[in-house]
């Protein structure tokens, strides 16, 4: 394995991750998503090296839509009972949680374009680029998700234990 890939991978591996578990919402796929995309950049490794985010993201991206085309809502037998939740920890973790399930609800392209525009700091430029649209594209889906995320039932909580001056 090329060294600068293998170090790529360290270093950008907790990101990739993040990146794919906001667009799946799920640990198993985001790791499956994760595991994919670098399987595709590797071939490329050799053009991609002095910039593989973008190309990575973009991967990332479009293998989670052609996966999202094809995924099946039904049931999913396990041979465990899932966990019991456990009691709220905290404000930080019903925010997040929070976040995390009104993300969850948004349409699939406003979901990546505000992963990207805010969890990854890519700018409306480099978002198009990495989704294929254009900035305007980019900015009125950035508008309408962020529109359904002030409304969002899941973030209420959020909204009420921020200060009044915060809340406008």
């Amino acid at each position: 394995m090329d060294a600068g890939f293998e170090a790529y991978v360290v270093a950008r591996g907790d990101a990739l991750h993040r990146t794919a578990y906001l667009l799946t919402h799920d640990h198993a796929l985001a790791e499956d998503l994760v595991q994919t995309a670098l399987a595709k950049a590797w071939p490329a490794w050799g053009r991609i090296r002095t910039e593989p985010d973008a190309y990575v993201r973009k991967v990332i991206v479009n293998t989670f839509a052609t996966w999202w085309r094809r995924r099946w809502n039904g049931e999913r037998p396990t041979e465990t009972l899932p966990d019991v939740a456990s009691a709220d920890h905290g404000d930080a973790v019903a925010t997040r949680a929070g976040l995390v399930d009104a993300l969850a609800r948004l349409p699939r392209r406003q979901r990546a374009v505000v992963v990207l525009r805010f969890f990854e700091d890519l700018t409306e430029a480099q978002t198009a680029d990495v989704l294929g649209i254009s900035v305007g594209t980019v900015k009125s889906q950035t508008s309408k998700a962020l529109a359904q995320l002030r409304v969002s039932p899941a973030l209420a909580d959020a909204r009420a234990s921020l200060p009044i001056e915060e809340q406008s």
